[in-house]
């Protein structure tokens, strides 16, 4: 195998954790809210529905191919042409959302804190790192996130706690005053982060017990979900019918504590927990990318591959939108059918073939029995 490290079930929960969150977090509230509106906490629970399914899709396909993952079994399925072709999907996919979360990144960071910085420099920084944190192995990518989300979700509780003097229920009632439609609009774009789950397919072919691969996916997804639905009642309460207009509404909610006018303007602390999990994030879909190259090539190591891709993914992040408007336009719109179609319509697709053609197979062998 191309990847000689291991990580246990738990790491891969944990790593999965941020590559989710981390851009849903500070994104996704607003672009929810102007769908669900006070019902905005409710959509996460719709979109979860998502992600368990990629995560049963993810298991199902490595059950039946363990030591491959989907630019591998693709060719078993499909056969060699469409599955190369499959697999340069998935290639390209990683190339661009790489692309993208790199250029969330640079928006956010430029935006707030590094005005003056240009933004080459703050992408082309982050790639570096993540670079030598790829070119490390899944091992160490596994004991990372061990590291760094359990210190940022004790933040995240922090920052939630600190805020609640502010916080107004009325702004969140009714509950579905309009019915339940609301909500559901609002999950279109978050469950498509939900399908990004679809990366623990990568992350299978190496774990030291396989047997509880599915059960900490689901874990994972469950907690995924509840980090939303929090921060999305947190942010509900805090600004109410004006959240949909905010472009980062988690950043400004930290703008309000104040605690007897000594602990104020704690935005450092949302940077750590943005910074961090995006570090981890970029880090996840890099390392697929990555892999996959090698494999898709037939290499022997993936990792002479590593800071060539860097450079394309730095140049990605340019080209991915002219600026931060066009950029949210397009993660509130077609965005969500593109990450949805590729991560969980696609693998649907293989699983449904592979399955079939896994129960054809029995018959001829029962026959000649």
């Amino acid at each position: 195998m191309i990847e000689k490290g291991k990580i246990s079930s738990l790491q891969m929960a944990i790593l999965m954790y941020p590559t989710i969150l981390a851009t849903a977090i500070l994104l996704v509230p607003a672009i929810t809210a102007r769908h669900a509106e006070r019902d905005m906490w409710l959509s996460p629970i719709w979109a979860s529905l998502i992600g368990f399914l990629t995560v049963y899709i993810a298991y199902r396909l490595n059950r039946i191919y363990p030591k491959e993952t989907i630019i591998e079994y693709g060719e078993h399925i499909l056969g060699r042409i469409s599955g190369k072709a499959i697999g340069l999907v998935f290639l390209f996919f990683y190339l661009h959302t790489s692309g993208i979360i790199l250029r969330e990144y640079g928006e956010f960071i430029n935006g707030k804190f590094l005005l003056r910085t240009p933004m080459i420099v703050t992408i082309g920084s982050m790639m570096l790192v993540t670079a030598f944190a790829v070119r490390s192995g899944v091992e160490v990518l596994g004991r990372i996130s061990q590291i760094f989300v359990p210190i940022n979700i004790l933040l995240l509780v922090l920052l939630n706690l600190l805020l609640f003097p502010e916080l107004k229920t009325k702004h969140m009632l009714p509950v579905m005053e309009k019915g339940i439609m609301p909500s559901v609009m609002g999950a279109v774009t978050p469950q498509s982060w939900f399908s990004e789950f679809f990366l623990a397919s990568f992350l299978y072919p190496f774990l030291t017990d396989r047997e509880k691969g599915m059960k900490w996916g689901m874990i994972s997804v469950l907690a995924v979900m509840l980090t939303m639905v929090v921060t999305n009642i947190f942010t509900l309460l805090l600004f109410g019918e004006i959240t949909a207009s905010l472009t980062f509404p988690v950043m400004e909610s930290s703008r309000y504590i104040s605690i007897a006018d000594f602990l104020e303007h704690i935005e450092a602390v949302v940077m750590a927990i943005w910074v961090t999990g995006t570090f981890l994030k970029i880090s996840v879909f890099y390392y697929a990318l990555s892999l996959g190259t090698a494999q898709w090539l037939n290499l022997s190591d993936y990792r002479p591959v590593v800071l060539p891709l860097g450079f394309l993914l730095v140049v990605f992040s340019i080209w991915s939108a002219p600026n931060l408007s066009e950029l949210s336009h397009f993660l509130g719109t077609s965005c969500s059918f593109y990450l949805s179609s590729v991560q969980t319509g696609i693998p649907v697709f293989l699983l449904l073939i592979a399955t079939l053609r896994k129960g054809k197979r029995s018959g001829m062998e029962g026959r000649k029995r």
